[in-house]
């Protein structure tokens, strides 16, 4: 398999390309050059946004190309009208996002979405994907797989969820942690959603799939004290309720990250029916190995996590955390 990889140097792109090399594929990764892709792939460099970035791909041929892409949908719509007639089959990485909030409980992929257009520039993040489906469907219909992902964890990680945990595990003490303790989360390993993309590829599936784990997959206080246990610290989980955060002015997902207290939002993340994948092979490993997976990168990079520039910094400050506890 020829695999055309747009970006493929930072975390959900790279765990795809890598593999991809791992099965043995000719892959070709698409990039800024601002990273090196990794080891094996071809590279070819362009910048989407810039006039002309699109150059290096006017030649070649692939069975598939996959992007990745999360800004202005027309640059999707550009690349894809220029890969048609020489690549096979798009795989656009699109989010759960595309959702109309709240989703009606029980549905998956037939679940109304948010209005949006491949002609669109910067949007918010719902519209801005599925613009970028549209796109890809504009131009390969039945050959687009649309891969909506829940909140992908893992290795390469530079969004900053679950670094953050375990690096505020590692500090140790008494840690801020957020009930209910036995709430049920839905995630994707980054290496899970690679390869069930690529045996999606190579069985020609098309149209939208919701990639992410079955609720319940793990459960908050299990992954945080996976934390604890993968970096071996004295820290002292003190359970607080939902209540009692929202309260203090805490945000759920960004200043705890992965956290969201019961209602809708909830439901609508952690709640979801994933039905279609699983049917399509989907294979979730255990919680203790991507949060073990993830202290191992983490260590081997000297511990800091890479952080996009698009994305704010997640993560409680300290000060608020010690306020909170001391208010208990």
């Amino acid at each position: 398999m020829r695999l055309l990889m747009l970006g493929g140097t930072e975390f959900v792109g790279r765990a795809i390309a890598e593999e991809g090399l791992a099965r043995g594929w000719d892959v070709t990764v698409f990039h800024r050059g601002r990273h090196e892709p990794p080891q094996g792939a071809g590279s070819l460099h362009g910048d989407r946004t810039a006039e002309g970035g699109l150059k290096a791909l006017e030649d070649g041929e692939w069975d598939a190309v996959v992007d990745t892409w999360s800004g202005a949908p027309s640059a999707v719509r550009d690349t894809a009208r220029l890969l048609e007639g020489r690549v096979a089959r798009y795989v656009y990485i699109s989010s759960r996002s595309v959702y109309r909030f709240p989703e009606p409980s029980g549905l998956g992929e037939e679940a109304e979405v948010v209005d949006g257009s491949p002609d669109d520039g910067e949007v918010d993040y719902a519209a801005t994907k599925r613009g970028g489906e549209l796109a890809a469907l504009d131009v390969y219909g039945a050959g687009a797989l649309l891969v909506r992902a829940g909140l992908i964890l893992g290795p390469y990680e530079n969004i900053g969820r679950l670094p953050w945990w375990l690096t505020r595990m590692a500090r140790g003490g008494d840690v801020l942690a957020p009930g209910p303790r036995d709430a049920g989360l839905q995630y994707i390993d980054v290496r899970d959603l690679a390869i069930w993309t690529l045996d999606a590829v190579e069985r020609a599936l098309g149209g939208p799939y919701d990639l992410v784990s079955p609720p319940g997959h793990t459960t908050m206080r299990e992954l945080l004290q996976t934390c604890i246990d993968v970096t071996g610290a004295s820290a002292n989980l003190v359970w607080t309720a939902p209540e009692k955060i929202l309260e203090a002015g805490i945000e759920p997902w960004t200043d705890l990250p992965a956290w969201l207290p019961p209602g809708e939002t909830y439901d609508m993340l952690h709640q979801g029916n994933v039905g279609k994948a699983l049917s399509a092979g989907l294979r979730c490993r255990p919680v203790q190995e991507t949060v073990a997976d993830t202290w191992a990168w983490l260590q081997s990079i000297g511990g800091t996590a890479p952080q996009r520039p698009d994305r704010p910094v997640l993560g409680l400050a300290p000060e608020k955390e010690n306020e909170v506890l001391g208010s208990r």
